[in-house]
């Protein structure tokens, strides 16, 4: 049974930063497009940042592109999310999702697997 299991979140001050980590029980984690959803109280989980299988492309939402990093490592079976300068409207449940699909997918139903979620909450 496939299972990703996200750490890292908690409560930190706008401005501050936090990283969170998945790691993935699976053999095939390296040919898998990863990505990293939120989702905050009454709204849609919305795509924060993807990497592709290799990590060579990465695609990010416009409200955190120059403050978040996605990073892998195959070799770990893990993929990152480097979250700085962080702001209120961060706020959010954020989950790890992974599958065979193309790095660019922004629909959450493109992703087969997916982890419990963590919280992060950024007070002002």
């Amino acid at each position: 049974q496939v299972q990703l299991v996200e750490s890292g979140g908690g409560l930190v001050q706008a401005g501050g930063s936090l990283r969170l980590s998945c790691a993935a029980s699976t053999r095939t984690f390296s040919t898998w497009t990863m990505a990293w959803f939120r989702q905050a109280p009454g709204k849609a989980r919305e795509l924060v940042a993807a990497v592709q299988w290799s990590g060579a492309d990465t695609y990010y939402a416009d409200s955190v592109k120059g403050r978040f990093t996605i990073s892998r490592d195959n070799a770990k079976k893990s993929v990152y999310l480097q979250m700085n300068s962080l702001k209120p409207e961060d706020t959010a449940v954020y989950y790890c999702a992974g599958g065979v699909t193309f790095w660019r997918n922004i629909n959450p139903g493109g992703y087969n697997y997916w982890g419990q979620g963590t919280q992060v909450t950024v007070s002002s």
